[in-house]
């Protein structure tokens, strides 16, 4: 079975005064990723302690990209699905 999943990476990271906190993804190996987006310093904290999921965080803080990925998920899902039915 092969998996056709999309790549996603999430960081957080803080200012250089360790004051702010910004988190930032990449979707599908893009070199740039996506705009950094504030976030506060507990939520960081949650995600460095992974004490909330990838998916969830990504949900959360990149709304319009996780879209994108869901239906691109479902549409390669509905190719294989008539692939298999031919």
């Amino acid at each position: 079975m092969q998996s056709f999943d999309i790549p996603r990476t999430v960081s957080v990271y803080p200012d250089q005064a360790g004051i702010r906190w910004w988190t930032k993804a990449w979707f599908n190996n893009r070199k740039d990723g996506e705009a950094s987006v504030e976030i506060s310093r507990q939520s960081a904290l949650l995600f460095i302690r992974d004490q909330v999921e990838k998916d969830q965080w990504l949900e959360d803080h990149f709304p319009r990209q996780m879209e994108v990925y869901h239906n691109a998920i479902e549409e390669t899902r509905k190719q294989l699905l008539q692939q298999v039915n031919i």
